[in-house]
């Protein structure tokens, strides 16, 4: 492996990523360079950057996915690489590609192993063939309505259909009869090409009542692969993870230990580098099986960063420099407890519609143990063009009971007025007896929540809401024009102007 040095880091993405990865390369003195869509040109990761340059226009397609246009900023400005954050182009195997055919550094795996292990289907084939258990179903992907009846009938319903080529639920059915199939399967299919422009799906027995847990491991160039144990992450929303935790409440040592040693050998076997997560599906009985793998940085990486002490953007800079990992599995020490929710700009009395606007006010809670990864500020404008995730806040406590009590009282501090948003839907989760026993599964909010549930808003908050709207109106009939008591002078010689709208 040629060890190469990376001092300039072009960031191709936006929010809250964007300003975590600038953060790291500033503490290891890396110049950074972020790029951004017009409606993003105020963003918070804009200005911290060392350099910015505009991308586009808002659409994501026209900015954030157009990767010739990022590769020749990345050129243009001097970067020695690229780092992807989550989400956009960060699991796309022919980006990784054109980033290295450029000579410039990819940070994160190969595309050759993105590939393997990104897609569904070769990763549960992969997962199979080394003996990893996999959940019952298809390792290809289903084509036509036969197919899909004969498989949903040997493994018995319900069934889930699964988009092969991306996730958070998209392209996601759970068929509970035979009826239903086809319909699901078509619906399917619609929904995964125009989410990842790929119309592959799959079926796998739907477990029902799980537990969702996944496994961040570290792996370098020359065969060391390291775990940081493992995240609870089975408090969901429609397949989207909203608070998760580690360690898990679910599972005892000897578990843990052959879940990490899965995790551990399915990325050796695979000769996977950079950072990943293995993710597993748990049944009642606490069997396991591998569900898929995401080949980036995980949006609660930080809950992992609280308990191990490292910090895993900068390993993944090191590794991507082609150093070794300057550290084993024995050196990695486990401590204390940790939670995360994530923030959301949207309506959980509205069937949690998104919220887009202005940030008017904004205090962010502080204290021992709590930390709040955002790329928003106060007069940050959230538009309907991207995912509405604003902030993720961290708890760590010596116990799980420290840290949830920790998070609790952070998020009655926490104040986010101008964007509806679900600060209180965390915190009703939080203090669940659910919750706080530990004794959860992916189905809890369908169990648990109703909107009636919630604390309504409290008079502290509306009355800041109506002296920040009363503001806003006196400065805008500040800025009309005063009509004159002199009805024939002239607007323009009126000096009480200043300006027109």
């Amino acid at each position: 492996m040629i060890k190469r040095s990376i001092n300039k880091i072009l960031i191709s993405n936006r929010g809250e990523i964007a300003v975590r990865i600038i953060k790291s390369c500033s503490e290891m003195g890396i110049k950074t360079v972020a790029v951004y869509s017009d409606i993003d040109k105020h963003a918070v990761h804009v200005r911290l950057a060392s350099e910015s340059y505009c991308i586009g226009s808002a659409p994501a397609r026209e900015s954030y996915l157009n990767q010739d246009k990022i590769i020749e900023i990345a050129k243009s400005s001097g970067c020695d690489a690229i780092h992807p954050g989550y989400g956009f182009l960060s699991e796309n195997p022919s980006f990784a590609k054109k980033v290295e055919e450029n000579n410039i550094i990819f940070i994160g795996p190969s595309a050759e192993a993105m590939k393997l292990m990104g897609d569904k289907t070769s990763a549960r084939t992969f997962a199979k063939k080394i003996g990893v258990p996999i959940v019952p179903g298809t390792t290809d992907p289903i084509d036509n309505i036969t197919d899909a009846q004969r498989i949903a009938e040997e493994i018995s319903y319900p069934v889930l259909i699964k988009a092969a080529g991306g996730g958070g639920g998209k392209g996601m059915r759970i068929i509970n009869k035979a009826n239903d199939l086809e319909a699901g399967l078509r619906a399917s299919k619609s929904e995964a090409l125009s989410a990842f422009s790929d119309g592959r799906v799959y079926i796998e027995k739907y477990i029902e009542n799980p537990r969702h847990i996944e496994v961040q491991i570290l792996a370098d160039a020359y065969g060391n692969v390291v775990h940081f144990g493992e995240r609870e992450c089975s408090i969901q929303r429609r397949h989207q993870k909203i608070i998760e935790e580690s360690p898990s409440t679910y599972i005892d040592e000897k578990i843990r230990a052959d879940l990490t040693q899965a995790a551990v050998s399915l990325v050796k076997e695979a000769g996977y580098t950079n950072a990943g997560t293995v993710e597993f599906i748990f049944d009642q009985n606490k069997k396991f099986y591998f569900l898929e793998m995401n080949t980036r940085l995980q949006v609660e990486h930080p809950i992992t960063e609280m308990r191990v002490g490292y910090d895993l953007v900068k390993e993944q800079i090191e590794i991507a420099k082609g150093n070794r990992l300057d550290f084993s599995q024995k050196d990695i020490k486990f401590e204390g407890h940790a939670i995360e929710c994530r923030i959301y700009a949207e309506d959980p009395y509205n069937s949690f519609f998104p919220s887009t606007g202005k940030i008017i006010n904004l205090r962010i809670p502080s204290g021992l143990g709590i930390r709040d990864d955002r790329g928003i500020e106060e007069k940050s404008e959230v538009s309907p063009y991207y995912d509405p995730l604003i902030s993720k806040l961290i708890s760590f406590g010596k116990t799980r009971e420290e840290a949830r009590n920790r998070m609790s009282v952070a998020l009655k501090q926490y104040r986010l007025i101008g964007l509806k948003n679900n600060i209180n839907f965390c915190a009703w989760i939080i203090n669940q007896p659910k919750f706080i026993s530990g004794e959860y599964d992916t189905g809890f909010i369908d169990k648990y929540f109703s909107v009636n549930e919630l604390d309504k808003p409290s008079e502290e908050i509306i009355t800041v809401a109506i002296i920040a709207a009363l503001t806003k109106l006196q400065k805008n009939n500040h800025n009309l024009v005063e009509v004159s008591e002199n009805k024939s002078c002239s607007n323009w010689k009126n000096k009480k102007i200043d300006s027109f709208n």
